[in-house]
C-alpha cells in the first residue's frame, strides 16, 4: 500500500477498551489510573454504529495484562447486532487464540506483546493468515536517547528491539496494518504524536499506519489523514463528547 492508497482508505476506529466488563480508559497505560465510562459496551458499540461507524477497535484490557482473551461473547453480540467490522485483541498468544477470534467474527486480530517478544512467530502467522487479517499493535515509549521502544503486557514491561527495527521486519514479512501508540499521549487529550508517524513511515512506507493516542479534535483527525496515515483510533475524546463521531467520519 502506498501513501495515496492509505489516504484514500482512511478509517475512523472508535475504541472500546473493556476491563471487568466495563468500558474504561487508562491514562498513559497505567492500570492504576483508570476512568470508567459505561457498564454496557454493547450499547456503546451500537451507538457508534448508529453514528455511521464502519469499524470498531475492541480491546480486552484484562487479557492484555494477564493473557486469555475474555470478550468472545461481547464480540459475537457486536457482530450480530451492529454490522460493525471489528479489529480486536488482548492476550493473543497462539494460533488457537486467533482462530477463536476469527470464528467469533473478528475481521482483524490485534497482536501486541507477542509481536514484540516473538517476531519470528508473528512472521509465520502473517504467512498463514495473510497480512490483512492481523494488526500488529506497538505501544511505544521514547527513552532519554531518543529511541522508541515497544512495551509489552499491558504496558507493564518493554521489549528488546526498537520500533524502527520491528516495523521494518514486519513490513518485509507481509504485514499491512500497524497500530502504533505513543503511551505518553494515550488518554491524555494532548494531540497525537504526528512526528512519530512521519518518522515511522520513513522506515516502513508500505505499512498502513493507524494513529493512536491523544486525539482530541477534528483537526487531529484531519492532520492524521493529511500525514498519510491509514486511520485513527478515537477513545477518550468520543467517550467524553469532546469529539462527535459523525463529524469525524465526514471531515
Amino acid at each position: 500500500m502506498n501513501a495515496d492508497d492509505a489516504f484514500a482508505a482512511f478509517r475512523i476506529y472508535p475504541a472500546i477498551d473493556v476491563r471487568d466488563g466495563c468500558v474504561v480508559r487508562l491514562a498513559q497505560g497505567d492500570y492504576a489510573r483508570e476512568t470508567g465510562y459505561s457498564d454496557d459496551p454493547l450499547a456503546l458499540a451500537r451507538a457508534y454504529a448508529d453514528a455511521g461507524a464502519e469499524w470498531l477497535h475492541l480491546v480486552d484490557l484484562d487479557a492484555a495484562r494477564n493473557g486469555g482473551y475474555t470478550l468472545q461473547p461481547l464480540l459475537i453480540a457486536i457482530k450480530a447486532r451492529t454490522g460493525l467490522r471489528v479489529q480486536t485483541g488482548g492476550g493473543v498468544r497462539t494460533t488457537d487464540d486467533i482462530d477463536a477470534l476469527l470464528t467469533a467474527g473478528a475481521d482483524r486480530v490485534v497482536v501486541g506483546s507477542l509481536a514484540v517478544e516473538a517476531p519470528d512467530r508473528l512472521a509465520a502467522w502473517l504467512h498463514k493468515y495473510g497480512g490483512d487479517r492481523l494488526v500488529i499493535a506497538l505501544d511505544v515509549r521514547r527513552d532519554a536517547d531518543g529511541c522508541w521502544w515497544p512495551a509489552t503486557h499491558g504496558w507493564t514491561g518493554h521489549g528488546s528491539r526498537t520500533l524502527d527495527g520491528l516495523a521494518g521486519f514486519y513490513a518485509a514479512s507481509g504485514l499491512r496494518h500497524l497500530l502504533c501508540t505513543d503511551i505518553a499521549r494515550d488518554g491524555m487529550l494532548s494531540g497525537p504524536n504526528l512526528s512519530l508517524y512521519s518518522w515511522l513511515r520513513r522506515y516502513a512506507p508500505t505499512l498502513a499506519l493507524q494513529v493512536s493516542g491523544g486525539a482530541r479534535s477534528l483537526d487531529d483527525v484531519r492532520d492524521a489523514r493529511v500525514a498519510g496515515c491509514a486511520g485513527i483510533v478515537l477513545g477518550r475524546a468520543l467517550l467524553e463528547g469532546r469529539l462527535q463521531l459523525a463529524e469525524a467520519l465526514t471531515c
